[in-house]
């Protein structure tokens, strides 16, 4: 039986162990959206793990809905990953795989200049309130986008991808997960489109095809990954045929010869109640491909996950927050550091980011 400790390898990205450090939104990367050398520094101090997956990166301007976080739209943005933090990570001995993001109505017209937001169909997130440039906001009606944005859209992630090579990644995840642009599409909830692009599991999977091709037009397959959430109701998402959708997308998904697919299987981050929740399992009767399994999962739950063979391995977040060395705690056995309390997460500046201390400097 593999232990979460054992060498594996996702497609063509070898891993000295089966934990993935999954991506969180850290928000550090200014107005500016450029990555810098805190970043660098946060990234390289969690060199233990077998495979870092960035924060997610929007890929366009139209795309932002998150104060603070990186883009990977234009050059620089580009030029700055390679320097400030893919060049120290790999002086850290390990690997790093950009996510990319397009918040869809997971946003707010302040980040537009006024335009709205964008999304498949005009349909609100019944969400409390969203934190814009200029404050705390009630979400609005999103433009449902036409075919031609469609299409701007999908090239805007063919460039993203482009750009991710040029700095120097040595993967991609595409983030079609929690309520983001890619799963607005996915889930029926979100898409009430009558055209091409809507109106049943296959055409409701017809963005995230036209995004892997341009994607893979880049980037070699076994290089690749898709983050999915079948059970997640993170901005307001659940639809009640959620089983059959994923299914579906996961078959489409099996037969690209990915990496992997990351896997959101856990409820931490919400349940939406629409049935028996999505397993790992569900997902290995379906496809080939590798599993990384995510959400909540403890070094115990991970381990069983891995021994059982039900993932090939498991992302964990919110406990590298505080523990940058956590893959050395889970091999000798160190207790593990209090969780980052939740005014740290994204704010804005250095503390509680990239100042957690090793066990062995604690």
């Amino acid at each position: 039986m593999p232990s979460i400790l054992d060498p594996v390898s996702l497609g063509d990205l070898s891993m000295p162990n089966r934990v993935v450090m999954a991506p969180m939104t850290r928000s550090r990367a200014g107005e500016e959206r450029m990555p810098n050398a805190l970043m660098g520094a946060y990234y390289s101090q969690r060199a233990s793990a077998g495979l870092i997956v960035s924060e997610a990166t929007v890929i366009s301007r139209q795309g932002i809905g998150w104060r603070q976080s990186p883009g990977i739209y234009d050059d620089e943005q580009a030029e700055a990953w390679r320097e400030q933090v893919v060049a120290p990570v790999h002086a850290a001995g390990v690997r790093i795989a950009l996510q990319l993001w397009h918040c869809g109505r997971a946003s707010h017209s302040d980040f537009h200049g006024g335009e709205p937001a964008v999304a498949p169909s005009a349909v609100r997130l019944n969400g409390d309130h969203i934190w814009t440039p200029d404050g705390k906001k009630g979400y609005e009606i999103p433009k449902a986008m036409s075919v031609e944005e469609i299409a701007a859209t999908v090239a805007d992630y063919r460039a993203a991808a482009e750009r991710a090579r040029a700095a120097g990644f040595d993967g991609l995840e595409v983030h079609g997960a929690n309520g983001y642009l890619i799963d607005q599409f996915l889930q029926s909830k979100t898409n009430h489109r009558e055209d091409d692009y809507g109106g049943s599991v296959e055409k409701r999977y017809r963005f995230l095809a036209e995004v892997m091709d341009a994607v893979l037009e880049v980037w070699p397959a076994n290089r690749v990954g898709v983050r999915l959430a079948p059970n997640g109701s993170f901005n307001d998402m659940g639809s009640p045929d959620f089983r059959e959708q994923f299914s579906h997308t996961a078959i489409e998904l099996g037969a690209l010869g990915l990496a992997y697919l990351h896997v959101m299987d856990g409820l931490a981050f919400g349940f939406h109640k629409l049935g028996q929740p999505m397993t790992l399992g569900d997902f290995r009767a379906l496809v080939k491909t590798p599993l990384v399994g995510n959400c909540g999962y403890t070094l115990e739950t991970a381990a069983a996950a891995v021994e059982k063979g039900q993932a090939d391995a498991i992302a964990i977040g919110r406990p590298y927050i505080s523990n940058p060395d956590l893959v050395d705690r889970f091999a000798n056995g160190w207790p593990l550091a209090e969780d980052a309390p939740m005014d740290v997460w994204y704010s804005f500046d250095e503390r509680g980011y990239a100042d957690w201390p090793t066990y062995r400097e604690g």
